[in-house]
């Protein structure tokens, strides 16, 4: 995938920013290579971290993943992406406590309890980049 030169470079001054906490930075890439690796298809994991990132408002981030998922072409699905976002957005708003209900909903739309636990690590992971960001002034 190309990311565009600026977006590159907004990205690696990030990269930069979080170097001043080698540990914070090894924890972030660990942990997003681990979420990489999740049962949850390329799209649901993008729209993941693009929920996160508006949420958070990490303008870098939701520039990054926005260009990372459209290049990933057509979504195959966007009822199950509508269901990631808006399972997503419930676990945000309830720490985690989400409804039977909610939980139910993620999974009519073909998603496991695997993937509902998949959701919560992307949240994690790109709470911690996000977060990080905005404090260093990245975002």
């Amino acid at each position: 995938m190309s990311v565009p030169l600026d977006l590159s470079a907004r990205t690696a001054a990030a990269v930069a920013l979080l170097e001043e906490s080698p540990e914070t930075l090894d924890g972030f890439l660990r942990l997003s290579a681990i979420f990489e690796s999740t049962t949850l298809d390329p799209h649901s994991r993008e729209t993941v971290v693009l929920t996160v990132a508006e949420r958070h408002q990490c303008h870098l981030c939701v520039d990054l993943h926005e260009t990372k998922l459209a290049a990933l072409g057509p979504a195959p699905d966007t009822e199950r992406l509508a269901a990631v976002r808006a399972f997503t957005l419930r676990v945000l708003a309830s720490s985690g406590a989400v409804s039977d209900e909610d939980l139910a909903a993620f999974e009519k739309a073909g998603h496991t309890r695997r993937n509902a636990l998949e959701v919560v690590l992307g949240i994690g992971t790109y709470t911690l980049s996000t977060f990080a960001n905005r404090l260093t002034r990245a975002a």
